[in-house]
């Protein structure tokens, strides 16, 4: 397929859906952490997507090769991963989805804090400045707001520690020698390096086995196939076809949708406060991604 300047309607379409997808995997690892350890779930998970992704390379005559000068960021990468879904799986273990997915879905946040020191070309801009003092007042109310009298602090602050994980492994994407393999690969260096680390964590964090359920291999299984394996390869392929800004515009829907979803399956409670919250971070979001016009100079 090829490269779109703007985002049409099956992009919408799709990035919609991959936003639902991820609000949903919260719904998934909150109720699969009931039959699973949280830790050892989240390694049993990085173990079976190695497998997934490997036959997805062998199916597309993909070689598994690692390029000289990459090997360190993948390491590096993967350890960070592997941190990132620690703390974000122990957030779903300890608060709610709604208050999970507000402070996990900032990312955009911390990237753009990141990118402002790494990136040359991606500066803090006024609006952008703008939209870090919304979401960073969204993201407070929510940590320091409890009178919906869910969750915990601990777990509010694992999801934000989960969010900066995902904001530093995407600009190792961009910023790192690994810009310069697949995809596919990218991931693939993600989940080797994420699986034992986590598995051995999990040695620390309790019995791996709580009450299980045929429900919960069943969500370990959707967790492994749909939301690791074919999930995120689709994320990084609408990345490589439509713009980054245009793509990363839709990461606003994900908290809008975790609060929902965790109020219509789960039957959390979301006060005006969580709303508050939520709406700030929002707002946040997409003056933060909105795209920079670019000068016409006359001739």
């Amino acid at each position: 397929m090829e490269r779109k300047t703007q985002i049409d309607l099956f992009g919408a379409t799709a990035l919609t859906g991959f936003a639902l997808l991820l609000a949903f995997n919260q719904v998934v690892i909150k109720v699969t952490n009931g039959g699973l350890q949280p830790v050892f779930f989240a390694g049993v998970r990085s173990a079976g997507a190695v497998l997934c992704i490997w036959m997805w390379l062998r199916w597309r005559g993909i070689p598994l090769r690692f390029a000289p000068g990459t090997r360190l960021a993948g390491v590096i990468t993967g350890t960070v991963f592997a941190l990132e879904f620690l703390c974000l799986f122990v957030a779903l273990d300890l608060t709610t989805v709604g208050r999970s997915g507000v402070i996990f879905y900032s990312m955009p946040v911390w990237l753009a804090f990141i990118a402002h020191f790494v990136m040359p070309d991606d500066r803090i801009t006024a609006i952008k400045a703008l939209g870090l003092a919304f979401a960073l007042a969204g993201v407070a109310w929510a940590l320091l707001n409890r009178s919906d009298g869910a969750g915990s602090f601990w777990g509010d602050m694992a999801a934000l520690g989960a969010a900066v994980g995902w904001a530093v492994t995407a600009m190792m994407a961009k910023a790192s020698p690994l810009r310069l393999v697949r995809p596919e690969i990218q991931l693939f260096w993600q989940v080797g390096v994420s699986a034992p680390i986590l598995l051995v964590a999990a040695l620390f964090y309790g019995p791996f086995i709580r009450e299980l359920a045929p429900i919960h291999i069943a969500g370990l299984l959707f967790q492994i196939v749909v939301v690791v394996s074919a999930g995120f390869i689709f994320w990084l392929w609408l990345l490589s076809i439509y713009p980054a800004s245009g793509v990363a515009s839709f990461s606003f829907l994900s908290p809008v949708l975790s609060v929902g979803l965790g109020w219509f399956l789960l039957g959390e409670q979301v006060g005006p406060d969580l709303i508050g919250a939520l709406v700030l971070v929002a707002i946040g979001i997409i003056l933060i991604n909105r795209p920079v016009r670019s000068r016409k100079t006359s001739v």
